[in-house]
């Protein structure tokens, strides 16, 4: 299992988005950041603080849990109950900057469940998106704004995303995809 991106790169990466996301916008007054759980959470508390650092503005950032939003929540009846987390969303998203971010974007269709999910909470002003991989294979038209590294994959490969917060270490690996 290669590791593609180490914990050096990983920061270094994650330093350049919140340089890139600083000039794309002329202020960050109506910015708001939104972690995707599980590892979309802290890349956005990572980019807040990286951001904060840069232009002495603090962020707000916010969680989101999809799990009721996923389109597959019901293809496997028999499974286990989906697991629920909250939501945490304490200011208004209306007329805001949304930058919601992600670990991994590969078909797109968890995207798609979180913009679901963030309507429900408002009319946001723009939706913008973060992932620290694009891993292609995309099954809907959507496409990220900011990307950590593009890394082709095959299918029958896998990009995990290790971080501190979860894993206790930072680390991006390719695995080969458990037979199905």
């Amino acid at each position: 299992m290669p590791v593609v991106m180490s914990s050096d790169q990983v920061a270094r990466t994650i330093a350049r988005i919140a340089h890139e996301i600083v000039e794309r916008h002329h202020s960050l007054e109506s910015l708001a950041l939104i972690g995707i759980r599980t590892r979309g959470v802290p890349i956005a508390r990572r980019l807040s603080e990286a951001l904060a650092e840069i232009v002495k503005v603090d962020v707000p950032t916010g969680v989101l849990d999809i799990t009721l939003y996923r389109d597959d929540l019901m293809r496997h009846p028999v499974g286990p109950q989906p697991v629920l987390r909250r939501t945490e969303i304490d200011f208004s998203i209306d007329d805001r900057r949304i930058v919601l971010v992600d670990d991994v974007l590969y078909t797109g269709r968890t995207i798609r469940a979180a913009l679901d999910a963030l309507i429900d909470f408002g009319r946001p002003r723009a939706i913008e998106l973060v992932v620290l991989v694009d891993r292609g294979h995309r099954e809907l038209p959507i496409k990220a704004d900011y990307v950590g590294k593009n890394l082709p994959t095959s299918l029958q490969e896998s990009v995990q995303v290790r971080l501190s917060e979860v894993e206790d270490r930072d680390e991006v690996v390719i695995e080969d995809a458990p037979d199905s």
